[in-house]
């Protein structure tokens, strides 16, 4: 599995959380949510205290009217109706008055806003006298058909005993409440709404430098550092790094981990380098004395006096030669692909080469079922026919090494994509018993080897793979894998010419 992909599979593995807040977000929920209970708190404490105020200036009309009105009572009062009485004493708008008369019976009246009086019906007198009766003092009586009112019981002169009841409309309070209360409700939205702006304004400003630290991560996060020698250019800026502040402290703490990274990848830089030059001197000194080896043992071998358990010890030192031999070339040749050299670039036909190399391992490995689907036009590509013809090599040998006889291996060759966009897609397929998922992920690592079941039969160096990936990766192209049991592909993408050139 390539790393491109290997790094998209751990980020999909990682569990995202849905549905959070940004903290802009719940620093003004958290001011709104605040002030909003506030302004809840007194709106209603307001709406208490001027219903009481309210209430209070009635009772106090109420009983100024109650005392004007008490002396009489027993003399004139009981000498006529409700209505007559209202009409003798001038009484004002929103003044209710009940008699309880042994002459005239009980009756009562109200005063509208027109000074018109009108007659109360028995329910209505009952409603009051009810009232009257469960409390002492002033109380406040919802009489149908007519609203709300403060009422008070009236008593004869010096008897004490009750002649009936007076009330003063609370019309004119009730409105003033709820004037007062729209106009709470209309300067409460006006003030969520200017805080509101004013918050966010202020939240924003206050977290421009925050986002512009998450910024410089995400593009730092998006920088290629795996591989090569790199250079991170990205910092906080110097006046958002401050230490004065909190968002300050998290610029200069950002700042001082990627001096820490980029110091740390240099210096990773430096040793590959290091051990890059040793591995290609070492292979390189390397080549000489196993020639020299491998020439010795091919030349004792002519010898005819030499033993049969000497001509078997010497034969075995000229094959491991040979193996380390290998083991060296290859070890060089990924150390000078590491350094970008080592590659001719030239037209290459893949259609060709994959012939060539079917035609090629079907000979080897005539227990296999080989096939081959290309089409008729070239695919050519910009590369090094002799490093891709390595990598198709080693991709069908491996296929025929670690699967059993009678499988099925099969490349296929096409292309995707139009103009300069056109890219050549190699598949070799195998039916063989798959690769265990977590040798996957290593899989083109160097000195990767295998599990049992795809163990290597002819003493690999396990550096096809690794050195395929690089070869491919010098070209620009991918190669990757996907496998499960009874099916494997390897894949590899190359840039190609588009087929009108």
């Amino acid at each position: 599995m390539s790393a491109d992909r290997a790094r998209g599979q751990q980020e999909s593995d990682v569990p995202r959380k849905a549905g959070r807040l940004s903290l802009q977000s719940r620093l003004m929920l958290t001011v709104f949510g605040i002030v909003a209970g506030i302004l809840v708190v007194v709106s209603v404490a307001t709406g208490v205290i001027l219903n009481n105020v309210l209430n209070g200036q009635v009772d106090s009309r109420l009983r100024e009217t109650a005392n004007s009105l008490r002396p009489a009572i027993g003399v004139t009062m009981l000498d006529g109706t409700a209505e007559e009485q209202l009409a003798s004493a001038h009484a004002g708008p929103g003044v209710l008055l009940i008699i309880d008369s042994p002459f005239s019976g009980t009756s009562g009246a109200v005063v509208d806003g027109a000074y018109e009086r009108h007659v109360l019906t028995p329910s209505q007198i009952d409603q009051v006298l009810s009232a009257l009766e469960e409390g002492a003092g002033v109380e406040t009586v919802t009489i149908s058909g007519l609203g709300t009112y403060r009422a008070v019981g009236l008593t004869q002169g010096g008897s004490g005993d009750a002649a009936g009841a007076l009330g003063m409309s609370t019309a004119s309070e009730m409105l003033t409440m709820r004037q007062m209360l729209w106009s709470i409700a209309l300067a409460t939205v006006g003030g969520m709404l200017v805080l509101g702006i004013a918050t966010g304004s202020v939240i924003r400003r206050g977290l421009r430098p925050l986002r512009d630290i998450a910024e410089t991560a995400t593009r730092v996060s998006q920088q290629r550092l795996d591989h090569g020698d790199v250079r991170i250019s990205e910092r906080v800026p110097v006046e958002q790094a401050s230490g004065d502040t909190e968002i300050g402290q998290v610029g200069n703490a950002l700042n001082t981990l990627l001096d820490h990274v980029e110091g740390s990848l240099a210096a990773r830089q430096r040793n590959e380098d290091t051990m890059r030059r040793f591995v290609a001197d070492a292979s390189h000194e390397l080549r000489t004395p196993l020639a020299s080896i491998r020439g010795y043992s091919e030349l004792t071998l002519r010898d005819q006096a030499l033993g049969e358990t000497s001509r078997q010890s010497i034969a075995r030192i000229e094959a491991q030669s040979q193996r380390m031999t290998g083991l060296v070339e290859d070890l060089l040749l990924l150390a000078r692909l590491d350094e970008g050299h080592e590659l001719v670039y030239d037209a290459v036909d893949l259609n060709e080469l994959v012939v060539e190399a079917v035609a090629d391992q079907a000979m080897a490995g005539m227990e296999h079922d080989w096939g081959a689907d290309v089409g008729e036009e070239p695919v050519l590509v910009a590369g090094d026919r002799a490093r891709l013809t390595q990598v198709i090599t080693n991709l069908l040998a491996n296929a025929r090494t670690h699967t059993p006889e009678g499988s099925e291996v099969t490349v296929s060759l096409r292309t995707e994509g139009e103009g300069s966009a056109t890219r050549a897609i190699l598949q070799v397929h195998d039916t063989g018993p798959g690769i265990d998922p977590a040798l996957q992920r290593t899989l083109f690592t160097r000195f990767a080897r295998g599990d049992s079941s795809r163990a290597r039969k002819t003493g690999g160096s396990g550096l096809g793979l690794s050195i395929a990936r690089a070869i491919i990766e010098a070209h620009h192209g991918t190669i990757g894998v996907e496998s499960e049991p009874g099916s494997t592909t390897f894949t590899v993408s190359l840039p190609a010419k588009p087929a009108s050139t």
